[in-house]
């Protein structure tokens, strides 16, 4: 049976705040349970569309187990009240994961197999370490040299982006003092209201002079990472963590964090039927290949196979999230590509504003729609490095 090529729109798109791991206000809040909020509060967004219509939820997490585990897409929408005709299925290509996603629903609908999708991610690095609960690699990556940057730490592949494409120290804190200093001027403008779903925490402490468990809530509404009292003198100060005499601080890296996000993601015949206003229109994607011990160069590669399928310019990209795994790497993408600076992580990126991994492609595409509507902008990127040796890119164009 032939079906009908047609586009994928977002028509809404909305995330939690990013709280810090792993001893934040979201450090006791389950994944599970961020991604039902964020579930829940993107389908409050389109308050006409049937929840009986949604067809699949896509779910993207860099280390699905624990209680991230079991899939954890599916157990996400039974917990947000989805009816049980909708599916669940678990995507894990690291912190792609959830602009894959995003990818995913928009590929089945363009080839007409689904009109209503949600695509999401969710990680909570407070609860599942980044090192995984039960880790274990193949032993064949130690033999030889091959593949064993397969077995690097991401911070040594930072340090190794760093030594190969000359980025000193000093622009590596620079780099990260503007991302605070960006993101914190958002905050103050309130550049992010549109995009957040404030959560309430109910945290539960044991009063045993009363012999009772004390309930405590509070309501979380915005992102924690930012910091105002960084400075130039302050990341100066930071030590090379991953190498003795690197140039990588936990200063100039990105932050462990805990966090969801969730688009949905709808065909052209349900705009017309349920006369919705789609914010975006989902263009292109591309995942390309580097040399593990080199990953955080892979959106270097990435983003022009992007621009080359959805036939745009590198000029033409008005807004670019590049997630800042580490200050290294996001300089060194930016300088091969010569990305514009102002056009990139106009509102701080992940080394102020925090990385759960997994969901920071479906945090970030909510970022970039609200951007576009907000500065009347018309195409914006996500793009990121991933672990193992990726980039990834996707474009997308507001309407």
């Amino acid at each position: 049976m032939s079906r009908q090529v047609q586009d994928a729109y977002i028509v809404a798109a909305t995330r939690t705040p990013v709280g810090r791991a792993p001893r934040g206000a979201l450090r006791t809040v389950r994944p599970d349970d961020l991604l039902v909020h964020a579930i829940q509060s993107v389908l409050g967004q389109v308050p006409d569309l049937d929840p009986e219509t949604v067809e699949d939820v896509l779910v993207g997490c860099a280390i699905p187990e624990g209680p991230q585990g079991m899939n954890v897409a599916r157990i996400g929408a039974l917990l947000a009240g989805l009816p049980d005709s909708v599916g669940g299925v678990t995507v894990n290509r690291f912190c792609a994961s959830g602009l894959t996603t995003l990818a995913m629903a928009a590929d089945r609908i363009r080839l007409g197999e689904a009109d209503v999708l949600i695509a999401a991610g969710t990680e909570s690095m407070s609860q599942v370490p980044m090192t995984k609960l039960m880790p274990s690699l193949n032993p064949r990556v130690f033999e030889g040299d091959e593949h064993l940057g397969i077995a690097y730490g991401m911070g040594l592949t930072a340090e190794r982006v760093a030594e190969r494409w000359q980025v000193s120290r000093e622009d590596q804190d620079a780099f990260a003092l503007q991302s605070h200093q960006r993101a914190l001027a958002a905050q103050q403008a309130g550049e992010f209201q549109g995009e957040i779903a404030p959560i309430e925490v109910i945290e539960r402490h044991p009063d045993l002079a009363a012999g009772e468990v004390a309930e405590v809530r509070h309501r979380v509404t915005a992102d924690e990472g930012p910091r105002a009292d960084t400075s130039a003198e302050a990341l100066a100060r930071l030590r090379p963590v991953f190498a003795r005499k690197g140039s990588v601080t936990a200063g100039n890296s990105s932050q462990m964090s805990d966090g969801a996000g969730a688009l949905l993601v709808v065909s052209e015949r349900m705009v017309r039927t349920l006369n919705l206003k789609p914010l975006a229109r989902f263009v292109s994607f591309a995942v390309k290949g580097v040399p593990p011990e080199v990953m955080g160069i892979g959106p270097k590669e990435a983003i022009p196979a992007a621009l080359k399928l959805a036939g745009l310019r590198q000029s033409d990209i008005d807004w670019i999230e590049l997630n800042e795994a580490f200050a290294a790497q996001a300089l060194a993408v930016i300088r091969e590509l010569e990305l514009d600076p102002e056009r990139t992580n106009p509102l701080g990126g992940a080394i102020a504003l925090g990385h759960p991994l997994g969901a920071t492609g479906a945090i970030r595409a909510a970022t970039v729609v609200h951007a576009l509507q907000r500065r009347n902008l018309q195409y914006g990127m996500v793009t990121m490095c991933v672990g193992t040796g990726m980039g990834a890119a996707g474009i997308l164009q507001r309407l």
